[in-house]
């Protein structure tokens, strides 16, 4: 075959096949100086967002910093208003008001969760048995639970005392805090436990954090550990044992956000499930200039099916959304009807270590760019926002226009996989809405993995979607 015929085979191939394109090897010397400084910015801020009211909290001071003001039902907007709403501490919604009209262009939605799977803290924790004082825990999400033993642990969470203050606890963040434990099996001892399945390696009631072994100096009392360790909290925090009751306290990997591999072109982190994209959904609606109103939801409780009044099943979102549409003198359901969302979570990345769950022509590849899933669900797409063509092309054009790296995928093998987001709770007020995001490895982990260039292509396509 000559060259002249090859060079015009070649050039249809180019034409009519489908490629995915590798981040890095796109993305020039200035691309990829921008991709690593977001970066960093995003490593700050995941280290110091741990725990969904730690990430609400730091979200409203970043938009504060950007000229945001606090929003509360009954205040009349107008265009250009930047405001957020806080719900209950522990979701936040940011919005700014556009000069395009609400009903013809709807309201752009990027929706994140900022909670993460735990180690949540039993409201009676605390007990004494044999030289150690442990708590009771009941983990939260989907873990393999016997990646948490024998790591350093971190407390995080909120103590609500009998007379109503509160008392935020962070221990074991700062290298000269002391660090909590949950205990394994010593391999030598270990031949009828390594013979149970995965899921039982560890149970649930083995998780019990080790948090002291010193004794109180009173002989008269019977648990002089329990007592020790209630001693050192009430005088820390003036707390009794009957305040854990009121409490939500967790235990989250003590590990900070690092680099990954000689390149630096990974992060290794806790909680990239989702702050890889919320925090990218934060930045979107702080930098991106655009004439549409533009919404950032940040929500709790996905890890655990979106329930409660922090969660995306809640009304209080509806409600918002409402709340923008009359104090602008319009029609909610026609501003839902030209509303468009991308719920922006995390998807599965292919791993070659482990290849036989994916089917790899619709597996995400790291470094591929961000991550669009039409649908998730499981089986048969049960339970799934199944997003319809005419949405997944009008995104895609957008990526294209702006030349974003993009990818689709599915998470695993059709019989295997699945999971949801909050995508189908978000598509019942009949707002069109896609899945797009960051694919994580080992995803669940107390210690997950990411691309940075993912991470930055995610950013960059949330921006030119609410552009």
């Amino acid at each position: 075959m000559d060259k002249k015929k090859q060079d015009i085979e070649q050039s249809l191939a180019d034409k009519l096949f489908y490629r995915k394109k590798n981040y890095f090897e796109e993305a020039d010397d200035k691309e990829i100086e921008k991709c690593y400084a977001f970066a960093e910015d995003y490593k700050k801020f995941i280290d110091i967002s741990k725990t969904e009211r730690e990430t609400c909290q730091n979200a409203v001071e970043i938009a504060v910093k950007a000229g945001f003001k606090e929003f509360k039902f009954g205040d009349k907007l107008k265009v250009g208003d930047k405001r957020y709403y806080v719900n209950r501490n522990k979701s936040v919604a940011i919005f700014k008001i556009g000069k395009n009209n609400l009903e013809e262009h709807g309201i752009k939605i990027l929706g994140a969760h900022i909670d993460s799977p735990r180690i949540d803290l039993k409201q009676n924790p605390m007990y004494e048995d044999s030289g150690f004082c442990f708590f009771k825990t009941h983990y939260y999400g989907g873990i393999k639970k016997y990646q948490w033993t024998t790591i350093p642990l971190a407390l995080h969470g909120t103590i609500i005392k009998k007379d109503g203050s509160s008392v935020n606890v962070s221990i074991g963040e700062d290298e000269n805090d002391p660090i909590f434990y949950i205990n394994d099996l010593l391999p030598h001892l270990g031949q009828e436990q390594m013979m149970n399945n995965g899921y039982k390696i560890i149970t649930g009631e083995q998780l019990n954090l080790v948090i002291g072994g010193k004794a109180y100096n009173d002989k008269k009392v019977k648990d002089k550990i329990k007592l020790n360790i209630l001693a050192i909290l009430n005088e820390k925090y003036g707390v009794l044992e009957e305040d854990f009751l009121s409490s939500e306290l967790c235990a989250v990997p003590a590990f900070k956000s690092r680099d990954i591999g000689f390149d630096r072109a990974f992060i290794g982190a806790y909680g990239h499930d989702d702050k890889s994209c919320a925090y990218p959904a934060l930045r979107a609606i702080i930098d991106a200039k655009t004439n549409d109103t533009v919404l950032t939801l940040l929500v709790d409780k996905e890890e655990i099916g979106s329930e409660g009044n922090t969660g995306m099943k809640s009304r209080i979102y509806e409600d918002l959304m409402d709340e923008i549409c009359e104090s602008l003198k319009c029609l909610p359901r026609k501003v839902r009807a030209k509303s468009k969302c991308l719920s922006a979570d995390v998807t599965s990345c292919f791993d070659p270590n482990f290849p036989n769950v994916y089917e790899k022509m619709n597996a995400s590849l790291i470094s591929c760019g961000t991550s669009i899933n039409k649908f998730t669900g499981s089986g048969g797409k049960s339970s799934a926002n199944d997003a319809s063509a005419e949405f997944m092309s009008e995104v895609r054009k957008i990526f294209l226009d702006n030349n974003i790296i993009y990818q689709t995928s599915e998470l695993g093998k059709v019989d295997l996989g699945g999971g949801g987001t909050i995508a189908k709770y978000v598509a019942e007020l009949n707002i069109d809405t896609i899945d797009i995001g960051v694919p994580v490895i080992s995803m669940h982990a107390p210690y997950e993995l990411i691309s940075k260039g993912d991470l930055y292509s995610t950013y960059k396509a949330f921006c030119s979607f609410i552009s």
